[in-house]
């Protein structure tokens, strides 16, 4: 019986956790979603990035896009966009990575500092917050689409 799931939150999270929970999400997220990755500096966004991207069968290196802004995959079935916003001064300089042309229903973008892209970034299926609690992390996902929603339910019941 599938209930609605909106949100979940894990508490406590060291990085070897983080690395698995994020594996655990890849089924759900081989169709597709965007996702955005929300938290401070150090707090595990690029970490649980990587770790999906790998699950998904990303073979090369995935590499921090801090400098180059996106590094695009090649992954299973489809594509995968890795989006560090951190070094935007103005959401307008989002006009330059074409977004636009990267979007489609299958492929995968995951966004870091999305607040950064303001209005102009594609809008969250998915919302996940990890925040730091000493030396381990605490994560909570929101499902913000119905896509979100079901992958979201996907991703709690593993």
């Amino acid at each position: 019986m599938m209930r609605d799931c909106e949100s979940f939150d894990r508490q406590g999270l060291d990085e070897p956790a983080l690395v698995e929970l994020a594996k655990r999400l890849a089924p759900a997220a081989s169709r597709g979603l965007v996702i955005h990755l929300c938290g401070d500096l150090g707090a595990g966004k690029t970490t649980f990035a990587r770790a999906l991207l790998q699950a998904l069968g990303v073979g090369e290196r995935v590499k921090s896009p801090t400098y180059s802004l996106i590094e695009s995959y090649s992954l299973n079935a489809n594509r995968g966009h890795h989006l560090d916003l951190y070094r935007l001064a103005d959401p307008e300089e989002v006009e330059w990575l074409g977004l636009p042309d990267l979007a489609d229903s299958d492929a995968l973008i995951l966004i870091e500092w999305p607040e950064r892209g303001g209005k102009r970034i594609p809008p969250a299926d998915l919302r996940i917050e990890l925040n730091h609690a000493a030396a381990q992390r605490n994560l909570r996902a929101n499902g913000l689409s119905r896509r979100g929603v079901d992958a979201l339910e996907r991703w709690s019941d593993s």
